[in-house]
């Protein structure tokens, strides 16, 4: 039974456990961290279930309340999505391990309500990446973007400004998508995804189409911080509290591409957005640019956090150029990319909400020494920096090949310029840690040579092995690319 409820329960699980919270943190508060704990790995279970099972048996489909598609909304887990839904239930889990201290410091008075936002941010996520409804999707888009806004609003000075300027683009974005869900279901009477691949196809040349085909993109490039669109990201990641970075900042912008892939290719033939409209060209150069602004951004940078951020942009600007290559390599290598990147975004934000726990402060001046007071935690960060910048065998090496050689063989050698240029700006973003938290310089630039007595204060252990978890899966997924690849992400790469 366990076995064919897994995809509701992937779900329910997280959303019911919201609505325990409150009242559990009302009766004995120390309850909810164990409560959250236990909840996300039922959920994670179910996941993995999932995503045997769609290995070894193919895709699958349930059914809410028994009404069947497409008058009853639909879940369908294929390789792409429950691959997603693994990468979403196991962060969450590390994340939740890990936020018992860093919220005792930060928001001691308000955990019960944090942890039930917590969950509810999960269960969106989780929504968003299972269900074959484009109208559920919507849902679940808002249930995860209203508990984004307020768990980004409890943070240091000037989250609430943040969170409200996230919140006016953020609804601006759902609009959009809404609207283009509107004009489909306006043109074809239906909001079941795979009903609406067989219907559109002889749509395409509708001007309603096209319309809607443009709100969804622009709605999605919102929620993915996409440059230009990208203003609301630095604030409201730099500002939130820690554990609230390390959980969205990994997962948002990920599970927007993810929607972005399902629409052009699950919703929309691959042909509409590669022959018949210059899409995927707009989509490369759009990335193009992402790299280079964020790769430069994040130069100026001298907060850690907001250093992080440009980074995630850029990031960002690899997986959507990596779709605007439009051939199966580089599609292959951006799929790659967003599991790549979910672990090493974790690991960089739980790398800093641990230095902002020990330290009260995220400015990379502040870091003098912390090599040698934190040395477990700064490995675990060298093993997630060297797979930001791509040395093999880390998995961001891998992900970022398979980008490299798919833009080749399309001929285009701006990407290639762009993802090597990052990679150069990130052993510079990098090294500017290493050098600060590791030598001891005066403001002359001259090393000091006396001796301090520096004592090692590593982070709490229910910290430090959710990251040190993170470090070792860089390395396993950088190990087992192949199997990755021929086993999940091959069945998740589009017949172009």
């Amino acid at each position: 039974m366990i076995l064919e409820q897994a995809p509701i329960l992937i779900v329910v699980i997280p959303l019911m456990s919201a609505i325990v919270t409150p009242l559990l943190g009302w009766w004995k508060r120390d309850l909810c961290y164990p409560w959250v704990i236990l909840s996300l790995l039922f959920s994670t279970l179910c996941s993995v279930i999932v995503l045997n099972t769609v290995m070894h048996d193919g895709v699958i489909h349930y059914y809410l309340g028994g009404w069947l598609p497409p008058w009853g909304i639909e879940y369908v887990v294929d390789h792409l999505n429950a691959m997603m839904l693994v990468l979403v239930s196991g962060s969450s889990l590390l994340v939740a391990v890990y936020s018992r201290k860093s919220l005792e410091t930060e928001l001691p008075d308000r955990i019960v309500y944090f942890y039930t936002l917590f969950l509810l941010q999960v269960t969106g996520f989780l929504g968003i990446v299972i269900t074959g409804d484009l109208f559920n999707l919507f849902v679940f888009l808002e249930i995860a973007a209203l508990s984004g806004y307020a768990l980004i609003a409890t943070g240091e000075d000037g989250a609430p400004l943040a969170s409200f300027r996230y919140l006016i683009l953020g609804t601006v974005g759902a609009c959009f998508y809404l609207l283009g869900v509107g004009y489909l279901y306006m043109i074809t009477g239906s909001l079941n995804m795979a009903d609406l691949a067989e219907i559109l196809p002889g749509l395409y040349d509708s001007k309603v189409v096209l319309v809607a085909f443009s709100f969804f993109m622009v709605g999605i490039a919102l929620k993915m911080a996409l440059f230009p669109l990208h203003m609301w990201l630095p604030d409201a990641y730099t500002k939130a509290p820690s554990v609230a970075s390390a959980l969205i900042a990994p997962l948002m912008t990920k599970i927007a591409v993810y929607v972005m892939i399902r629409i052009m290719f699950t919703v929309f033939r691959p042909y509409f957005s590669i022959e018949l409209l210059p899409v995927t060209k707009i989509m490369l150069y759009a990335g193009i640019m992402a790299i280079f602004v964020g790769a430069v951004m994040a130069l100026a940078q001298k907060d850690f956090k907001r250093m992080l951020c440009y980074v995630v942009i850029a990031e960002v600007g690899y997986m959507v150029g990596g779709v605007g290559i439009a051939n199966a390599v580089a599609i292959k290598g951006a799929i790659l990319h967003i599991m790549n990147d979910v672990v090493m975004t974790l690991g960089l934000f739980a790398v800093a909400g641990i230095l902002t726990y020990k330290m009260k402060n995220h400015e990379i001046v502040a870091f003098k020494h912390i090599f040698k007071k934190m040395p477990f935690t700064m490995a675990a960060f060298l093993v997630v920096a060297l797979s930001v910048i791509g040395v093999p065998p880390t998995c961001g090496f891998f992900s970022k090949w398979y980008l490299i050689q798919g833009s080749v063989m399309a001929g285009n050698w701006t990407f290639v310029v762009a993802l090597l240029f990052s990679s150069l700006v990130n052993i510079v973003l990098f090294f500017r840690i290493i050098e600060t938290g590791y030598y001891d310089f005066d403001p002359a630039g001259s090393e000091h040579t006396h001796e301090e007595n520096i004592v090692v204060n590593e982070a709490p252990l229910s910290m430090l092995i959710p990251t040190f978890v993170v470090a070792v899966a860089i390395i396993l997924i950088g190990l087992y690319n192949q199997s990755i690849l021929i086993n999940i992400i091959q069945f998740a790469v589009p017949k172009l």
